[in-house]
């Protein structure tokens, strides 16, 4: 069969994070659009790319794109797609839809036009006129800009930030794919120090350890592609036994949190063995105005609360400067916080060595960047390089 399109859709402001995991996976072939990165791939690479992808939102195939400015251009170029090859009989097919800056500007209407053509060219392969929709679930999603249909199918379900550890949740939680891109942009590596003083769910901790243990995200959750019969099930077990081959559990890490919080310990808890990850990760209930790290030239990386989530700003205010004390004693620590509050480097007491603007869901926000020393022996590395 011919190379797929694929397409990782990811948040506003990571898309080159998420280039940069492909590349690493091996996927060099690509283009780097706003909020995705299109590849080109196969069966298996469907499934590898579901299960290692930390800061992507899903896996989608591009089925087709062309112009549709009226409902028949839309109707004959979906139709125009083989379905067949993908959808079964019984296969559920539901489609989604966006529309912008396009003339074909309703979207409930647009989604009945491509449902129309699916149902239509999947009678002249199986030849009946209804469709149970019990079996394996395919959803497409139709979206029109600028006069032009792009037909996708998602291969993930639910979005990959869901790893299957988090059962619970505090009440500001941090999406696993943000925490795991700001662990990426971080300095870390697992022979460093890692601790967040504001851990909530433990999700920064957890992210930081299956990344240091090379535990692909993916493995504890299912995908929708997993029942597909083009796709098959044992290219799906060929992919999670490469990804536990990959583990590397015997790489030891020292990474510790604290909230002042004790339900948010408890919950952290509770995910952190979820992870798989019991006893590895230290976690205690402390104010960030107490907190001590151990060791040298470590990574703080935290997502404290901001006035948009759980305080007010007097209460903001009060916690940033707490950290940016905390820091000026740390000399040889580095410190990264994620937050949309304006005066953030006045309350830290300096400017931050960089900015990069991310999104906590559909609040904008500073990425601030403390860089201390790196390890002597990284250092002596980099110079030898």
């Amino acid at each position: 069969m011919a190379q797929l399109q694929l397409i990782a859709t990811a948040p506003m402001g990571l898309e080159a994070i998420v280039a940069r995991e492909l590349k690493e996976l091996g996927y060099h072939d690509q283009i780097v659009e706003n909020g995705r990165v299109v590849f080109t791939g196969d069966f298996i690479d469907i499934c590898r790319c579901n299960l290692w992808l930390r800061s992507s939102d899903r896996i989608l195939v591009k089925m087709a794109e062309f112009e549709a400015t009226t409902f028949d251009e839309l109707f004959e170029g979906t139709k125009a797609v083989s379905w067949q090859d993908w959808i079964p009989a019984n296969g559920e097919f539901p489609v989604e839809g966006r529309s912008h800056k396009s003339q074909l500007s309703s979207v409930p209407a647009c989604q009945g036009i491509v449902k129309k053509a699916i149902v239509e060219k999947l009678k002249e392969t199986y030849h009946t006129e209804w469709f149970p929709e019990n079996g394996p679930r395919y959803v497409i999603e139709v979206i029109l800009l600028k006069d032009r249909a792009l037909l996708t199918l998602d291969t993930t379900g639910p979005g990959l930030h869901k790893r299957g550890y988090r059962k619970l949740v505090t009440e500001a939680p941090l999406k696993e794919t943000l925490a795991s891109a700001m662990i990426q942009l971080s300095r870390w590596t697992p022979n460093r120090p890692f601790y967040d003083p504001c851990c909530g769910s433990g999700t920064l901790l957890i992210e930081a350890a299956m990344l240091a243990w090379n535990l692909a995200p993916g493995l504890r959750r299912s995908f929708n592609s997993e029942h597909w019969p083009v796709i098959g099930e044992h290219l799906w077990e060929e992919a999670r036994n490469e990804a536990m081959d990959l583990v590397r559990d015997d790489v030891e890490f020292q990474i510790a949190g604290s909230d002042i919080d004790p339900k948010a310990i408890e919950v952290a808890q509770a995910a952190v063995k979820a992870a798989g990850l019991a006893g590895e990760i230290r976690l205690d209930v402390m104010p960030a105005a107490k907190i001590r790290p151990e060791g040298e030239y470590g990574c703080l990386i935290t997502n404290p609360p901001y006035g948009e989530r759980l305080s007010d700003e007097p209460e903001v205010e009060k916690l940033i400067r707490s950290l940016g004390r905390t820091a000026a004693g740390m000399p040889t620590w580095s410190f990264f916080t994620i937050s949309p509050t304006k005066q953030f480097e006045h309350y830290w007491g300096r400017k931050a060595d960089k900015r990069r603007k991310l999104f906590n869901g559909r609040i904008e926000c500073q990425y601030y960047q403390y860089l201390g020393p790196l390890p002597p022996r990284r250092r002596e590395a980099q110079t030898e390089n």
